[in-house]
This record gives C-alpha cells, structure tokens and sequence, in this order.
C-alpha cells in the first residue's frame, strides 16, 4: 500500500503516544521507509529505543546530540510526507503560532512535503475554542487534519478526541497517495470574492460574496496537481500555502490582474462576483450628508469574461459563473455563448441554500455541447469536487 513512501514520523507528548509503536510497525509492514522524530515529553510515554528498533532508524529528539546536529532542514524535504501522530494539544498551539523550540518543530516550519496530523487529546481539551482555532489555523497553512475518534479517553470518560486508530492512519495514508494528480503540471487561474467600486474614501458599491466557492475551487485544483493563482477581492478567506494570491478590490484591479495572467495559463475559472458597474467619478473626501437625495452615475465595468473569451487560445479553457434568479437555464447558455466559454456554471438564488454566503451550493454546468449537469445541494467543498471533475472530463472530450 506504501510502497516505497518515505514517511516522517512526529511523536508528541500525548498519552496517545504508546501507539506510536504500532504505528511505526504497521507502517513498516505497508512498504514504507519511516524516520522518527519525538519531542522530549513524548519521551515518557514511548523510548526511542523501542520506535528505534521497529523503526530500523535513529530517533532524534534533539537538536544536537554528541556533537552531532540533526539537520532538520534535509529531514523536511527527504520525506513524501511529515505525520505527527499524535498530535498533542500543546503541539498543535506551537504548530499554529510557529513557536520552534524543539526538533519536531524545526523539522515542521522546514518541511517541504505535506504535513498531515492525527490529533489526541481528551474531549473537553478537543472542543475548547482555542483547539478549534488552532486546528483552523495550521488547516489554512495547508496541512491536513486525520479526524479524531470517539471512544474510551485517558480520563476515563467517553467521547470525541481520540487518537485514530493506527490501522486507520495506514488506510487513510494509503488513500493519500492514490489520489490521481490528473492536472499536474496545468497553470490554473481563478477569481473569488466579491469587488468593491468606492464612491468615496469610505462608502464603496459591493455584493455579499464571501469568495468560499472560489476558494473550494482553487484547493481542489491544488489537491490535484495544479499550479494555481487566485485572483482574490476582498475577503477574509485564507488559502493553503503555495497558491498564489493576488489581492485585488475592484473589478478594474481585477480585469487587470487577469490579463496579466491568463496568457500563461492552461484553464481560467471565472468565480468572481465582479461589479457589472463603477462610478463614473470617485469623490476624494468623503461625502456629507445633506437634505438633498444624492445621485451616483455609474458606467459599466470591462466584462472579464468576455474579454478573456474574445483573447482564449484553442488550447485553454475558460469556465464562467452565471449567478441567476430567473429564466436561469437561458441566461446561462445565452452567456456561455456570447463570451466564448467552454462551460458554464450555474447558480440560482431561488434554490435553498445555494448563493453567497452559504456553506452549501447547488449548481447545473452547462457546456458548448449542449450537455447538461445538474447537480444536487452540496457543501462548497463538495461542489468544487464537482465542477473539478467535470473540467478533467471536458478536456479529456476536447482533446
């Protein structure tokens, strides 16, 4: 299953830390080359000697030892992946605010591979606010969290926090590394979030996109091998490491970003909720209220999509969103046809819990060929799963 894998084992200071045996056992037997790094308090619940033994490696807790450094910059980059397993609660707060102040941290912030954890902790520890914003922020780093199990805890008590069981570790490692790269080596563009078209210093034309379907996207695409650029207006959404972000607010910045990119790309998804106007003048200082009604001229912003359609390559794709709240259906085909795109994605605020905002989506793709994929209510991760697969099975058509 991991034949030939290079895996870095992270022990913490967890309870949980006595399967680290088993794990590194079972690891082993799977076909994986596995080196182990502990932290001193991981050290009283499992010895190195034993990891070291099943191991077949030296275990290294230190940064230096009998003169010797452990370079953990190589360790970083020799494996195909880091596992800390377990994670402890104390490692996971290090992890998210960068604190390095033993080896396993050292070989964390100069890791290369992915790093995937498998936390252990007792069920009050698990749900306490702190974790759970911890756990979201080493996530928007990039790393992936092994959800944890429900059963007999440390405590005695019964519940959620429980390290996954080592056989179960292996399975999801396995799967980890079946997973097709099928756009390796494609250079994706995507636009997310909203754009902000000021009036004033302060006041500003917007819309409530939160830019979370765009971001799904772009994930999605990393997981799959991409190299992806994001075209981001304003948001609060955080990306995983090693896509690149461009900040932009409004739909000029916007336009403009794109036609800087798009050439050098392979495929362009449009999920931007771009402004279709601006004002006409931007005031220099703010506006004061007055008795009298205020009046804004507007004047329509360049259509990226068309624009990208109207400059497209035969060999690049170029997905547009359509977000719609009547006569969907002929909207959608009306503007996969007039910009020039390969495929359309549709959004209908008449359908419950699709729209911005949401963490749910319910999308219909519409293609050049006339071919129509509805899909059901999902989570935006789901629906980016989706609109992924159906690109891969658009291009495999094309070529």
């Amino acid at each position: 299953m991991l034949q030939g894998k290079k895996i870095l084992l992270g022990v913490s200071g967890s309870i949980a830390a006595y399967k680290a045996a088993v794990l590194t056992r079972l690891l082993i037997k799977a076909g994986a080359e596995v080196k182990i790094v502990m932290t001193p308090a991981a050290k009283d619940f499992v010895t190195p000697l034993s990891l070291s033994t099943l191991s077949k490696n030296p275990v290294l807790v230190d940064l230096a030892e009998n003169d010797s450094w452990a370079n953990h910059v190589m360790l970083g980059r020799w494996a195909d992946v880091m596992l800390v397993a377990p994670l402890s609660c104390n490692t996971l707060s290090k992890m998210a605010t960068g604190l390095c102040d033993n080896l396993l941290m050292a070989v964390y912030l100069s890791a290369t591979c992915p790093v995937v954890v498998a936390p252990a902790m007792d069920e009050d520890m698990w749900h306490h606010a702190s974790t759970k914003a911890n756990l979201k922020k080493i996530m928007s780093f990039g790393n992936i969290v092994i959800p944890v199990e429900n059963g007999e805890l440390a405590s005695g008590l019964f519940g959620e926090g429980r390290m996954a069981e080592p056989e179960n570790i292996v399975n999801w490692l396995g799967s980890f590394f079946l997973q097709k790269k099928e756009l390796a080596g494609k250079k994706i563009l995507v636009t997310a979030g909203p754009t902000f078209e000021p009036i004033d210093p302060v006041r500003f034309i917007g819309n409530h996109s939160s830019g979370k379907m765009g971001a799904a996207i772009a994930e999605e695409l990393q997981k799959r091998g991409a190299e992806v650029t994001v075209v981001l207006g304003p948001s609060g959404i955080i990306l995983n490491s090693g896509i690149k972000v461009i900040n932009v607010k409004s739909a000029g910045e916007m336009f403009a970003a794109c036609d800087a990119v798009f050439p050098e790309t392979d495929i362009a998804i449009m999920s931007a909720a771009v402004a279709d106007y601006t004002p006409v003048t931007t005031a220099t200082e703010k506006i004061k209220k007055t008795e009298k009604a205020l009046s804004v001229e507007l004047t329509k912003t360049k259509d990226i999509l068309k624009h990208l359609g109207a400059i497209k390559k035969p060999q690049q794709f170029l997905v547009g969103f359509a977000l719609e709240t009547n006569n969907e259906k002929e909207y959608a085909i009306g503007k996969l046809e007039s910009k020039n795109a390969d495929m359309i994605v549709l959004n209908s605020l008449n359908d419950a819990g699709a729209g911005f905002g949401h963490d749910t989506n319910k999308i219909t793709i519409f293609d050049k060929k006339g071919n129509v994929f509805p899909f059901e209510t999902k989570s935006k991760k789901e629906v980016a799963i989706d609109i992924v697969n159906t690109i891969i099975q658009q291009l495999h058509a094309k070529n």
